[in-house]
């Protein structure tokens, strides 16, 4: 099942996928111009998710074909746990925003003065650097401003290329964990530090969807015992029958992983008990871990054609994850995991 995708480029003379499988790095060329679908087809992003225990930023940059997206979100996991997010949306930006075609090189800067926003997502040697602001951010209409640098700990980075069914349609991904932070963000006054026991995941995606999906996706990325331990487990679009988005990272180890199962309790009356706990597991028994909630970030656009219904929970992981004859235990972590629903 886990196949390992080889170098060359990513999409064939239809625009179809080459190889469809997994990675440790982008080894598969991404191309734009290879694409052989319409431009409002094409979604495009790059996602970073900073934080620990107390409390997270997260940060968007997007260009979905029929619609552009800068979005940013403060978290916090306190004794009242609570999140201001605030997103700016243009309209048909079809590739104009020019995300770049690789994750290692390429800065993005999209900003509009009249919008009162910046995001500017930079490399500076072995760094990247998010240097971002937002004005009029939450109801008191103060400004957002943050200045994050982000250090890779592994060298390894979970990569997937995925088809569909459909002709044309893949997604190319990749979940860059364990992501040492620095640096600040700030609403008005206060300030919410990263330079002690925080880290960063980066979601880097690019593809071309079907309209009607779900997907599930969970990372951690934290520190116990002196160690640094992180994962990404995720599933629910596409063919994954080549290969799973799973791997866990302990130090400068990956270690790849096949199918998991998440379990969201069910209400008494039907629908899903997001904060309730969860259960990871799969067959194998590589996984074996519950989450605890602690609080629901959930947002539901829905404009009938188009809905995009998402529950990013934040809670702890305890646990254990069994690869390669060995046992790692997960006590008390900081991550999240989500399921969001599509049509788009």
């Amino acid at each position: 099942m886990q196949h390992l995708l080889s170098p060359g480029p990513l999409l064939n003379e239809h625009g179809n996928l080459v190889e469809a499988g997994f990675a440790y790095s982008l080894v598969k060329q991404y191309d734009r111009a290879a694409i052989k679908v319409r431009k409002g087809r094409i979604k495009e992003w790059d996602y970073y998710y900073v934080g620990n225990k107390d409390y997270g930023v997260a940060l968007t940059v997007a260009d979905n074909g029929y619609m552009s997206m800068a979005s940013i979100s403060v978290l916090e996991f306190g004794q009242n746990p609570f999140d201001v997010t605030k997103s700016v949306i243009g309209l048909f930006p079809y590739g104009k925003l020019g995300l770049p075609s690789d994750s290692s090189n390429g800065d993005i800067v999209f900003e509009n003065k009249k919008k009162g926003f910046s995001m500017r997502f930079l490399h500076q040697g072995e760094n990247r650097r998010l240097i971002c602001s937002m004005d009029k951010f939450d109801k008191a209409k103060r400004a957002f401003r943050c200045d994050i640098t982000l250090t890779e700990t592994v060298g390894k980075s979970m990569v997937i290329a995925t088809p569909w069914e459909k002709p044309r349609h893949f997604y190319y991904n990749q979940k860059i964990n364990n992501l040492r932070a620095g640096g600040y963000a700030k609403v008005g006054e206060k300030t919410y530090d990263f330079n002690k026991d925080s880290f960063g995941v980066l979601d880097w995606g690019r593809g071309v969807w079907t309209y009607k999906n779900t997907w599930y996706w969970s990372s951690l990325n934290a520190q116990q015992d002196g160690h640094t331990i992180g994962f990404n487990l995720g599933y629910g679009f596409g063919n994954n029958t080549r290969a799973s988005e799973n791997m866990f990272y302990f130090d400068q180890e990956a270690y790849k992983l096949g199918d998991i199962k998440i379990d969201i309790p069910m209400k008494g009356l039907g629908g899903d008990d997001f904060m309730s706990p969860w259960a990871f597991r799969s067959a194998s028994g590589e996984v074996e871990m519950r989450f605890t909630p602690i609080y629901d970030r959930h947002a539901d656009t829905n404009l009938l054609v188009l809905r995009s219904n998402q529950h990013q929970v934040f809670g702890t992981f305890n646990g254990v994850i069994r690869v390669e004859g060995k046992e790692f235990e997960i006590h008390d972590l900081p991550g999240f995991a989500e399921k969001v629903f599509n049509r788009w």
